[in-house]
């Protein structure tokens, strides 16, 4: 019987463990670098990806049920808090989901886990808007 995703560690596992959301989390930047409507979040980020993603990848770790990465490495997070110094509308909020739903599409993951994982990501990219 197949455990349902947001159980335990079902989504860490169905996204392929960590090395998994790494691969999601490069496609997720490539988007981001490449769509015309994401270039205000781009924007947003350092001209060197290199940190962002990794802080990415571990915090996705923690939040699909697997190792907690992100506080092992950067402490605890507070997702409003994280991004309160960036200004953040329903359109950026938008372009960030744009771009994950884009990498989700190219990862070798089933359909309902890329519908579930969607969903869930547009909570933490609701949390991160701070202003109308």
């Amino acid at each position: 019987m197949k455990i349902p995703y947001g159980t335990k560690d079902a989504s860490y596992q169905a996204a392929g463990q960590f090395e998994g959301l790494i691969k999601l989390v490069d496609s997720f930047y490539t988007f981001m670098d490449e769509l015309p409507e994401a270039k205000i979040v781009r924007a947003m980020h350092s001209p060197d990806l290199t940190e962002s993603r990794d802080k990415l990848a571990r915090f996705l770790s923690a939040w699909t049920g697997g190792p907690r990465l992100y506080k092992e490495k950067y402490g605890a997070i507070s997702i409003p808090s994280a991004h309160s110094h960036l200004d953040i509308g329903s359109s950026e909020r938008d372009a960030w989901l744009l771009c994950m739903e884009k990498a989700l599409q190219q990862q070798p993951y089933e359909q309902d886990f890329r519908e579930y994982l969607l969903k869930q990501l547009a909570v933490p990219a609701e949390r991160c808007r701070n202003r109308d």
